[in-house]
């Protein structure tokens, strides 16, 4: 066996994660938001990536372009009229919002896409491969893992190097403050589900491309973004890119010593970080 191999393809699996998990570390970071509805909704993009290359006939990367504004607005309106209702000191009244969400989304898809599996065209990129040596990488693997880390430095240098990034900071620490200064935390929150949904769509377009999709498969993603963020540490960006890598290695592992613990090694390895850390690896330092 290429233990080499194995862990390689492990860190390459650990780059979706990390994508599915960016998002939801973007939108708890400034907001303090759990969103039960993350997995769902990135569900949900793949559909709509699916709906518009079934329409327009195009590849699902530019499909992805055209969802990556719908999304952005979908996610603005939904902060704006029903998520900034329910935030407050209370934990609570998010959570049920969000599982509320989580339900009509997954049925919505139900109706109307049936509980059919489907996928994503990819043609010859699907097979296409690079041999390094010892290890053989897919293309889409790589390019899963490198639009990861475009992600995570693009996120950081809004986040640190902008005045939307400020707004975010400043936001996040203190939401009446920045109000007196003139910052509308509403419009901040909207403008940060946005810009996570927009994440979410890059997601959705690469487990679209990588493997079967249905309307019920929102919970597991969302279990694995949540384990991702609580790895890498809450509020880390790059620390969650750390725990999908983690997740990841740990499901390739344990399925190459029995392909019945490849789920399992990635919950073990999640319940042995918190044991040790249970802030995670990467906290973000609290002002």
């Amino acid at each position: 066996m290429n233990w080499l191999d194995t862990i390689v393809q492990g860190i390459l699996l650990g780059g979706l994660y990390a994508l599915f998990a960016a998002g939801l570390s973007l939108v708890f970071g400034i907001m303090r938001l759990v969103n039960l509805a993350h997995g769902d909704l990135i569900v949900l993009g793949a559909y709509l990536i699916l709906l518009i290359v079934s329409l327009l006939g195009l590849s699902p990367f530019l499909a992805a372009l055209i969802a990556l504004p719908i999304m952005f607005g979908l996610g603005y309106v939904l902060q704006r009229v029903v998520l900034n209702r329910v935030l407050g000191e209370d934990i609570l009244p998010p959570l049920l919002v969000t599982f509320g969400i989580s339900v009509v989304v997954q049925n919505a898809l139900l109706q109307g896409a049936s509980a059919d599996t489907r996928r994503l065209p990819t043609g010859d990129l699907a097979v296409a491969s690079v041999n390094l040596g010892p290890v053989t990488v897919g293309v889409l693997p790589v390019l899963t893992f490198a639009s990861a880390i475009i992600v995570i430095v693009l996120l950081n240098h809004m986040f640190y190097r902008t005045a939307l990034g400020r707004s975010f900071r400043a936001t996040s620490d203190d939401a009446t403050t920045a109000s007196l200064m003139g910052i509308k935390p509403r419009i901040v929150f909207a403008q940060a589900t946005g810009i996570a949904m927009m994440i979410v769509t890059i997601a959705a377009l690469y487990l679209g491309m990588r493997a079967n999709f249905d309307p019920a498969i929102g919970p597991a993603r969302l279990v694995y973004a949540f384990e991702a963020v609580i790895i890498g540490g809450l509020g880390s960006l790059w620390g969650t890119l750390a725990g999908g890598v983690i997740i990841g290695v740990a499901q390739t592992l344990g399925a190459a010593i029995n392909p019945e613990w490849q789920i399992l090694s990635g919950h073990i390895a999640f319940l042995l970080v918190l044991l040790f850390k249970p802030r995670g690896l990467f906290p973000r330092a609290v002002d």
